[in-house]
């Protein structure tokens, strides 16, 4: 089987530190080859892969200033169709753009979904929803105006991410993007009518947002920012720590950092909204709440979580073996219907 993998140009696939599409999609090929499936890899120069790589961009265009965005990707996604009948089929994570190369070419495409950024991406799916196959990446995340070949859950390298039965710091963590959507505001309050130190981990994606509602309250070592975190870190920070805060604001498609965090072991405390009922088992592995104050309620009793219940948890069912699997029997079912 002969797969061309659509991978954003936002950053290098993988990425070296923020990038979660980048580093599903590095995931999943990575995954495929060691199963024996051919995949070209389209993504960035800098981009790593055991797979054939092909680039237009040599770095992502978050990572330098000089190249312009919308070029680069209408390059970047022109390469896949115009080389679309060496492959059996194209996996696209690219969002709504290459569908409408889609019909251009005989080559069938699958577009995993990785959310909606606005309602108003809504046409260009409906308008291919017949001759494209979508996936989700959560029960929650489905459009009732689209069709749906599968929901698969995105997966991690679970080897990556060490388990601690018991938690050597006494923080909690924010970690994320610094965005209102994502809640950092609400998780200093949370850890501070607590009585918790609060360690913030992630890149700033709304300044103004960060120089109102974050700067002003940091002060070590209550509130402490410490930038993005890359790989080797991460796991540190995430499994030291005695919860992850995830007050979310918005109807989040998945959260890599919540299946992240309860595979070192450290259980979650999430806002109800979106995927987090399809991550969290409510008491067994962490906590959904609506409020800050059912927050601050839920730290109080995160002893009662069993961490081996949050790392049993992503074995069973977010690893990116799980992951591939479920792609490889979604490209199966595709093909065996043309």
């Amino acid at each position: 089987m002969r797969i061309a993998m659509l991978s954003p140009v936002a950053w290098r696939t993988p990425p070296k530190d923020y990038g979660p599409w980048e580093r599903v999609v590095s995931l999943i090929t990575e995954g495929l080859v060691r199963k024996g499936l051919d995949v070209t890899l389209f993504a960035t120069g800098d981009s790593i892969t055991q797979g054939h790589l092909h680039s237009v961009t040599p770095k992502g265009y978050e990572e330098d200033p000089d190249i312009l965005p919308k070029v680069w990707e209408c390059l970047h996604i022109s390469e896949v169709f115009e080389r679309a009948e060496e492959f059996d089929l194209i996996h696209n994570h690219f969002d709504f753009l290459p569908l409408t190369y889609g019909r251009l070419v005989s080559t069938p495409m699958v577009t995993t979904i990785h959310g909606f950024s606005s309602p108003k991406i809504l046409p260009v799916y409906r308008k291919y929803n017949s001759s494209s196959y979508y996936v989700s990446i959560s029960n929650a995340d489905r459009s009732p105006d689209l069709s749906y070949t599968a929901t698969v859950y995105h997966g991690i390298d679970i080897e990556k991410f060490s388990f601690r039965a018991h938690s050597r710091g006494d923080y909690l963590l924010f970690f994320g993007r610094i965005h209102p959507d994502k809640g950092t505001k609400e998780a200093i309050e949370i850890a501070r009518q607590a009585g918790r130190r609060l360690i913030i981990a992630g890149i700033i994606q709304d300044r103004d947002y960060y120089d109102c509602c974050v700067e002003p309250h940091l002060k070590k070592p209550d509130v402490e920012f410490i930038g993005s975190v890359g790989p080797d870190r991460r796991n540190e920070v995430l499994g030291n720590a005695l919860a992850l805060l995830h007050p979310i604001h918005f109807a989040e498609p998945f959260g890599l950092s919540v299946v992240e965090s309860m595979a070192c072991g450290t259980p979650v405390i999430a806002f109800d909204k979106g995927s987090m009922p399809e991550l969290i088992e409510h008491g067994r592995d962490g906590f959904l709440v609506s409020n800050v104050g059912e927050a601050v309620r839920a730290i109080e009793r995160i002893g009662w979580i069993d961490r081996k219940n949050c790392r049993e948890t992503v074995e069973k069912r977010f690893t990116s073996e799980i992951m591939v699997n479920n792609y490889i029997g979604v490209y199966e079912e595709i093909l065996a219907q043309l």
